[in-house]
């Protein structure tokens, strides 16, 4: 292979390309391929296990319940990008949505209640950002103090009781409604058509630019891949799910929170991917120094990553109060963790500068495969836990020897 070949990774032909995609792979640059490979080892292992697992309405609840996850994993991939952590993205999300209940249930309109949440995500983001980026105060220092304080805000705001019950049906619709059967099949169309537009537009950019291109049958095969496994999955999700034999109790569609997922992750994806924002975080995380001398505003970056963050973290907020009806004092203090172990088990980098959401997403499928598998053939929530944290680990050893076999340092500049 030519020394041009590995300049961009754009250069050369199909075979070219994947005798490249070897090479990484050998390097120990395996992106989300350890991800892929535990979803389909969890899935063959599940469905032999417990009859249940792979049923149509085992099915869809796998989306309902992996997208909380899902949502607070990308937000915690911005600050993760950047070398840092905020373990009080959660309690973030869980006093926002006791402010907004609250307010709501004094008689506030309901769409000025959320929106002082997600005033209170980039407030908490901004204070967490600068605290870091212009202060020095390690951001695991800062987060946990927010960690700690926010629960006695939240038991504040609920009262004696400790919990308030969601009375929004509009925003219990997302987690606990279906779209139409040819929803789905027209949230397909448009995901189909949106990526090759953008196959398309980025291929311009680069030919305008005169920056060399893949072979365009990976856009194929890319569009390709989601026809079958989109369609597969929307035919799936239109089938009768319900137990019920009555008329009319029929369990059908596409789950409505998916479109919501696939719209907030695609213009993160888009930020990340195509804007000055998005590269700049990757240098920040790579080297912040070199990032600084090459003109960058480091802190002013930094501190945008933990706004972004508290704000993908409020989104997943309104997913869990969806999903549940109520808020209680003790919300958003575990799914962090989770979430944490959902981006380094898609291949987030632990050490900044490598990582991309659709891989944090099939993370967050991980993680909640092995929760919603493991409670469907009976094990503990002990069993659990321990399960989980084995999995983080080997990814974690994974990310680590992955980047001393590249040749980049462990240590944080």
């Amino acid at each position: 292979m030519s020394e041009l070949t590995l300049k961009t990774g754009q250069e050369g032909t199909t075979a070219e390309q994947f005798r490249a995609y070897l090479s990484r792979l050998r390097a120990g640059d395996m992106g989300a391929l350890p991800a892929v490979g535990a979803l389909l080892v969890l899935v063959a292992l599940f469905g032999s296990l417990s009859p249940y697992f792979l049923s149509l309405i085992n099915f869809a609840n796998l989306f309902v319940q992996a997208a909380t996850l899902m949502m607070m994993a990308a937000a915690l991939v911005f600050v993760i990008l950047i070398g840092e952590i905020d373990l009080s993205a959660g309690v973030t999300a869980g006093t926002g949505m006791a402010i907004f209940v609250k307010l709501q249930i004094g008689g506030m309109n309901w769409i000025l209640a959320l929106a002082l949440a997600f005033v209170l995500a980039l407030a908490t983001g901004w204070v967490i950002g600068t605290f870091v980026a212009r202060i020095g105060v390690p951001s695991f220092v800062v987060s946990l103090a927010f960690y700690l304080a926010f629960p006695g805000v939240m038991l504040w705001i609920l009262g004696d009781g400790g919990v308030l019950r969601l009375e929004v049906p509009e925003v219990s619709a997302i987690m606990n409604k279906n779209l139409p059967a040819w929803g789905g099949w027209v949230l397909l169309a448009l995901c189909v058509v949106v990526t090759t537009l953008m196959g398309l537009w980025d291929r311009a950019r680069r030919t305008k630019a005169k920056l060399p291109n893949r072979p365009i049958v990976f856009l194929f095969i890319k569009v390709a891949g989601l026809i079958v496994l989109g369609g597969a999955t929307v035919a799936l999700l239109n089938m009768n799910r319900s137990q019920s034999v009555i008329p009319g109790n029929e369990i059908m569609g596409v789950p409505l929170v998916i479109p919501f997922a696939l719209v907030i992750l695609f213009i993160a994806t888009f930020t990340l991917d195509r804007t000055r924002f998005g590269r700049h975080l990757f240098a920040v995380g790579g080297n912040p120094e070199a990032a600084r001398r090459a003109g960058i505003k480091v802190a002013r970056i930094r501190i945008t990553a933990f706004m972004v963050c508290s704000v993908l973290a409020m989104i997943s907020g309104v997913f869990n109060v969806s999903r549940i009806g109520n808020v209680e004092s003790a919300a958003g203090k575990s799914i962090v963790l989770s979430a944490v172990a959902a981006a380094v088990v898609g291949g987030v980098s632990l050490f900044g500068g490598r990582g991309r959401l659709a891989h944090a997403a099939i993370g967050a499928f991980v993680i909640a495969i092995i929760d919603n598998g493991l409670g469907l053939i009976g094990m503990s929530a002990g069993v659990n836990f321990v399960v989980t944290g084995s999995v983080l680990l080997i990814a974690a050893t994974i990310d680590a020897l992955a980047r001393k076999r590249s040749g980049g340092s462990i240590a944080r500049t």
